[in-house]
C-alpha cells in the first residue's frame, strides 16, 4: 500500500451518504487528486491517506483512498483553512486568520485550552470570546467520539449530530447496534451505518441489520410513491441487496410485523406502520364526510346562482354551474380540470355562496406558494396546510396541534392542488375536519403526482365513491396565446402547435452542450429582452432530471456564472462542494419547522457573513415572508434554484419558464411531466432541444403504477363492486 500525506486544497465532489470524495490533496510533491471513501472532507484539513494509484482513463492519474487518518494540520495555513471550515461555531474564514495571525502554531492549544486569551485577537470581544469558548468546549468534548466515528466512516457533520443524539452514550450505541442511528438521525441512511457496521464487526446475519435493511428497502419503495410492497420482493430483494438467506429475511418481516412497525395484509402486501394507517385513516374519514350528517343547507337554486353569477358579473358554463351545485349536495367534493377550464371562477363563485349562508370557510393549499395564489385568486386568506394544522415543535421534532381532540373551525373546507397531497399529509388534514364540515378539494389530477407516497387525488377520483366534477371546456386564454390549448394538447397526447405563437417557443438544438448553452442564453438575454422582465426573478428553468449536462445540478453552476458572477465586494461561502454567494437563487430542501421554511420554498442569499459563517436568504414567496439565517453547518438545507426538478416546481407559476428536453432525459420524458412544465408558465414557454424527444414524452402516457389501495378501501366502505 502507498501512502499520500497532506493538507485537503479543494472538495471537488463528496456524496453524504456513500462518502465517496474528490478531493485535491496539497503535498511536498505537488497537487495529488484522491478519490474514495474520505471519513472527513474538509478544506485544510491534514490527512494521511492509505492506498494505490491508479490511471483513469479520462482523469489520469489519482491516489485511491482505501483508508484516511486526520491528523493536526502542520502549517498555519492548514490551521487557518481548518478553523475557517465551519467546525467551531463563531470562527469563520476571516476570524481565524486573526486567530492564527496572532497565536501562530498555538492556535489550536490555545482554543482549546485557552479560549480566554482570544480577547488579545482585535475584533473578538467578550460576547464573541465566550461564544466560541463555548462551541471549542463542546467540541473537545466530542472529540473522543469524533475520533471514533470518523475512524467508522461517518464524516464530522454527522458525528456531531450523533453526538447531540446519544451525548456520551454514542460509542455504545454505534458499538452495540449502529442501524438505530438509520432510524434516528437525519441524513444517515442504511448504506452508511451498515458501512459502520462492518467496520466495528457487526455480522452481515444481525437481526439488526436484517430489519434495518427491510425498512430500508421499503422506504425506497415509499420514495417512488408506493404505500406499500409485495411481500416477494421485499424478501427476494433484501436478501439479494443484504447477501443473506430469504430466511432471514422472512423471520426478519415476522420480528417488525409483531413490533409495529410493519403490517402485512392477505398474502402479499406488506406496509410501512405510517402508510398503512394513513391510508386506512384518509379511507375511512372520506367515507364519514360523504355519508355523515353535514349541517343542514337548502339545495342551491338556479335562480340564486343566476342572481351571484349577475352580482360578480363571472361568467358561468354550464359544467361550473353544476359543480357549484353539487358542492351544496354532497359531504365531499372533487373538482378538477386543467389551465384555462374555469376552476378559480368556479371557486370563487362557490365560496361567496356558501359564506352568503352563513357558513365558514377555510382555504389551504400543499405550498406556501400554492396557498398565495389561492388567497389571490379568491380574494380571501388562504393557508398551507401545516400551518392551518398549526404544527409545533416537539421534543421529537414536530406535531400538528390541530387533529382529532383540536379540530377545525370551520362549515366547509377547500384544498387547492390536491394532486401535490401526499397520503400522510392527507391523514394528519382530515383528523382535523370534524363531521359535518363539507369538503372541498381542488386539482388538476393529470399534473405530476405527489412527491410523497400514495396517488391521493388519483385513487379518490377512480374509486368512484366521491362525487368528482370534471372541466374540460377552456375559457381562459388570451388571444394568439398557445400556453393554454397547448397544454392541452400535449394532455391529449397531441404534439403542440409551435408556428406563429407568441408565447410558446421551440429551440431546435441536438447536442446536450448546445442544449445547455442555449438555454442559459435565453434566460440571461433573449427572454428579458422580450418579455421586459428579470432572468432571476421571473424566469425559471425546469429539467426533467438531476444528472448529465442538461440536468438541475450542472445547469445551475451554469446559470449561475452567467446570472450572478463572482465580483469584488459580493461575498461567498463555501459548504462542501457547492460555493453560495450573495444574490443566488436557492431553495429549501426539507421541511424546517423552527425556521418555518419548508421543502421547495425558494428565496434569494440577501446577506453572507464570511466571518461569523452565516447566510441570510429572504423568502419573498413563501409563506412567511421573512428572512432566515442559516449557519454555516445548516447549508445542507439550500441548494441553487435557477434550475429545478419540475417536480419540485408543482404548485407554482412564473412568468416564464424554460424547459431543455433532449434524449439523455429518456427514462423521464413522460407527458405528465411534460404537461406539469408547460402549466407553470403564466406568460411565456421555451422548450429547448429535438422535436423527438418532445415527441417521445408525449407519447409516453406509461406511468408508473404507484402500490396504493385507497381507491379500493372507499369502495368496499361505500359497497360499490369493482
Amino acid at each position: 500500500m502507498d501512502l499520500v500525506e497532506g493538507v485537503i486544497d479543494r472538495v471537488t465532489f463528496r456524496d453524504e451518504e456513500t462518502l465517496y470524495t474528490v478531493a485535491r490533496i496539497k503535498t511536498d510533491d505537488g497537487i495529488v487528486t484522491a478519490v474514495g471513501p474520505f471519513s472527513s472532507a474538509t478544506p485544510g484539513q491534514a490527512v494521511r491517506l492509505t492506498g494505490s494509484w491508479v490511471v483513469h482513463r479520462s482523469y489520469g492519474r489519482q491516489f485511491k483512498v482505501e483508508q484516511m487518518e486526520i491528523v493536526a494540520p502542520a502549517t498555519l495555513k492548514g490551521i487557518e483553512r481548518y478553523l475557517g471550515s465551519g467546525l467551531i461555531r463563531g470562527i469563520g474564514p476571516v476570524t481565524a486568520k486573526r486567530i492564527v495571525q496572532h497565536f501562530k502554531m498555538d492556535t489550536l492549544e490555545v482554543i482549546e485550552s485557552r479560549p480566554e486569551a482570544l480577547l488579545e485577537v482585535p475584533g473578538i470581544g467578550p460576547k464573541r470570546a465566550s461564544q466560541i469558548a463555548r462551541a471549542a468546549q463542546e467540541h473537545k468534548s466530542i472529540q473522543k467520539v469524533m475520533v471514533f466515528l470518523q475512524s467508522h466512516g461517518v464524516s464530522p457533520t454527522y458525528a456531531v449530530k450523533i453526538y447531540k443524539r446519544y451525548g456520551d452514550d454514542a460509542v455504545a450505541v454505534v458499538s452495540q447496534n449502529p442501524y438505530q442511528l438509520a432510524d434516528e438521525i437525519y441524513g444517515i441512511g442504511f448504506k452508511t451505518a451498515d458501512k459502520i457496521a462492518r467496520e466495528v464487526g457487526v455480522d452481515k446475519d444481525s437481526p439488526y441489520r436484517v430489519d434495518s435493511g427491510i425498512k430500508y428497502w421499503m422506504a425506497k419503495a415509499s420514495d417512488d410513491g408506493h404505500c406499500y410492497s409485495e411481500a416477494e420482493d421485499v424478501v427476494g430483494e433484501v436478501a439479494h441487496e443484504l447477501d443473506v438467506s430469504e430466511d432471514l429475511v422472512k423471520e426478519g418481516l415476522v420480528r417488525l410485523q409483531r413490533s409495529g412497525d410493519i403490517f402485512r395484509e392477505g398474502e402479499s402486501s406488506v406496509w410501512l406502520g405510517p402508510f398503512y394507517h394513513s391510508e386506512r385513516g384518509v379511507a375511512q374519514r372520506l367515507y364519514e364526510l360523504n355519508h355523515g350528517r353535514m349541517w343542514q343547507l337548502e339545495s342551491l337554486s338556479q335562480e340564486e346562482l343566476d342572481k351571484a353569477q349577475a352580482h360578480t358579473g363571472l361568467s358561468l358554463g354550464a359544467q361550473q354551474r353544476n359543480a357549484i351545485v353539487r358542492a351544496f349536495q354532497c359531504g365531499v367534493m372533487v373538482l378538477t380540470g386543467g389551465p384555462g377550464t374555469g376552476k378559480t371562477t368556479t371557486l370563487k363563485l362557490m365560496i361567496d355562496l356558501f359564506e352568503a349562508r352563513g357558513l365558514r370557510v377555510l382555504l389551504a393549499a400543499p405550498t406556501g406558494r400554492a396557498a398565495k395564489r389561492l388567497s389571490e385568486a379568491s380574494g380571501r386568506s388562504a393557508k398551507t396546510i401545516h400551518r392551518l394544522l398549526e404544527f409545533e415543535p416537539g421534543e421529537e421534532g414536530w406535531r400538528f396541534a390541530r387533529g382529532v381532540s383540536s379540530p377545525l373551525e370551520c362549515d366547509v373546507l377547500v384544498v387547492d392542488e390536491m394532486s401535490m397531497v401526499d397520503i400522510l399529509l392527507m391523514h394528519n388534514m382530515l383528523k382535523a375536519v370534524k363531521p359535518g364540515t363539507r369538503l372541498v378539494l381542488v386539482g388538476d389530477v393529470d399534473q405530476l403526482p405527489s412527491v410523497g407516497p400514495g396517488n391521493v387525488l388519483r385513487d379518490i377520483i377512480d374509486s368512484g365513491a366521491v362525487e368528482t366534477v370534471v372541466l374540460d371546456e377552456v375559457f381562459r386564454q388570451a388571444p394568439g396565446s398557445m400556453i393554454v390549448s397547448n397544454a392541452h394538447r400535449i394532455n391529449r397526447g397531441e404534439f403542440p402547435h409551435l408556428r406563429g405563437a407568441r408565447d410558446f417557443f421551440f429551440i431546435n438544438e441536438e447536442d446536450p452542450e448546445k442544449v445547455a448553452e442555449a438555454v442559459v442564453h435565453t434566460v440571461k438575454s433573449r427572454l428579458p429582452r422580450y418579455l421586459k422582465c428579470s432572468p432571476i426573478h421571473d424566469i425559471q428553468v425546469l429539467s426533467p432530471m438531476r444528472r448529465t449536462v442538461t440536468g438541475v445540478d450542472s445547469l445551475n453552476m451554469m446559470l449561475r456564472d452567467a446570472l450572478n458572477p463572482p465580483r469584488q465586494g459580493v461575498s461567498e461561502l463555501k459548504y462542501g462542494a457547492t460555493l453560495f454567494r450573495r444574490g443566488d437563487k436557492v431553495m429549501q430542501i426539507r421541511n424546517n419547522y423552527e425556521r418555518r421554511v419548508f421543502n421547495g420554498d425558494m428565496g434569494l442569499i440577501v446577506r453572507i457573513d464570511p466571518e461569523e459563517g452565516e447566510v441570510v436568504v429572504r423568502y419573498p414567496e413563501a409563506e412567511y415572508d421573512r428572512d432566515v439565517t442559516y449557519l454555516q453547518d445548516e447549508l445542507d438545507e439550500l441548494v441553487l434554484s435557477y434550475c429545478v426538478s419540475v417536480h419540485k416546481s408543482q404548485g407554482s407559476e412564473y412568468p416564464a419558464v424554460v424547459v431543455p428536453v433532449t434524449t439523455q432525459h429518456y427514462v423521464m420524458l413522460q407527458r405528465n411531466l411534460i404537461y406539469t412544465a408547460v402549466t407553470r408558465a403564466r406568460e411565456v414557454v421555451v422548450l429547448v432541444g429535438t422535436k423527438r424527444a418532445l415527441a417521445i414524452g408525449i407519447r409516453n402516457a406509461s406511468l408508473l403504477k404507484r402500490r396504493t389501495m385507497l381507491a379500493e378501501r372507499l369502495r368496499e366502505l361505500a359497497g360499490a363492486t369493482y
